[in-house]
């Protein structure tokens, strides 16, 4: 493998993904049906792959492998999600630790994320990582928009079979930002909401780009609308991002957090991409979970 190869960054390149979104709907939306440039979108959108960045599995060794089945009412068929669960020590007796539903963003599977969830983990949660379908060794199925917030769901509820004395918390990051803030709109029982790298919609994803000017929008079938669901959410919320984030502009998770009516902090992580704010982060985040929180590290 070349060298180069080997290190390419494990998450989403938005500029690749609205690139080969309007060229899509471009070529497609007046000529194709529906049905194919729904499942265009789909693919460029997800990136869904089989295989995990190149360190993954390294990283993701001691985690333990999950599986969460589940009759599937947006296909009608059952599913079966794949994940990683990595346990946090009792801190005190007969008290559990805070448990974290970790969503990550496209193209690799969950154990390109493991990086962040050891971080995570190190922050005091119990963590727990899925698959969306599609990815990795959960069910093979090009995944949409409605899928992924099916599997969320799917993976909430396990957790709350599992660990119903722990505070449960979502965690999404880009992609899956836009799936937390979607699943904790719907849930009634979380302890809070974590976005990183974060956005509005894909419409102004997309609209942001050097040909956002053109007219694709009513094409857009995957739209990840966080916009109009972030005043929906009954827990207080996180949002960080980097100042240095050119995959996804800090601006869009800016606007994200002052559209949320809950109690909530932003935290803006210089020289943060979209890739490293989680690491650099470490500190803000240690202070941000504890002050609006009240967990410890």
């Amino acid at each position: 493998m070349p060298f180069a190869a080997r290190f390419r960054t494990p998450h989403l390149s938005t500029r690749r993904i609205a690139f080969g979104l309007l060229a899509v709907l471009l070529s497609l939306g007046i000529f194709a049906g529906c049905g194919t440039l729904d499942s265009q979108q789909r693919r460029w959108i997800f990136q869904p792959a089989s295989q995990t960045w190149w360190a993954g599995e390294e990283v993701a060794l001691g985690m333990e492998p999950v599986w969460i089945e589940f009759e599937s009412g947006e296909t009608g068929r059952p599913a079966k999600l794949h994940g990683l669960w990595h346990a946090q020590p009792q801190a005190d007796a007969g008290k559990p630790a805070p448990v974290l539903l970790y969503l990550h963003g496209a193209r690799w599977d969950v154990m390109g994320s493991a990086s962040r969830v050891r971080r995570m983990h190190k922050l005091g949660f119990s963590v727990l990582a899925i698959d969306y379908r599609g990815f990795g060794q959960t069910s093979s199925e090009l995944p949409s928009e409605a899928m992924a917030y099916e599997d969320a769901r799917a993976a909430w509820d396990w957790l709350a079979g599992q660990h119903p004395q722990a505070e449960r918390y979502i965690f999404g990051h880009s992609l899956g930002a836009a799936i937390a803030v979607d699943l904790a709109a719907h849930a009634e029982d979380e302890a809070g909401l974590i976005v990183e790298g974060g956005f509005t919609s894909i419409r102004e994803v997309v609209a942001g780009m050097r040909w956002g000017w053109l007219p694709v929008g009513p094409f857009i079938s995957q739209r990840f609308d966080a916009r109009s669901k972030i005043a929906r959410i009954g827990s207080k919320l996180l949002v960080v991002h980097g100042s240095d984030d050119r995959l996804i502009p800090w601006t869009l998770g800016q606007t994200l957090f002052e559209l949320a009516t809950t109690p909530k902090r932003w935290v803006l992580v210089e020289g943060g991409s979209h890739h490293s704010t989680n690491s650099l982060g470490q500190d803000a985040y240690r202070s941000a979970l504890s002050e609006l929180f009240g967990l410890g590290s």
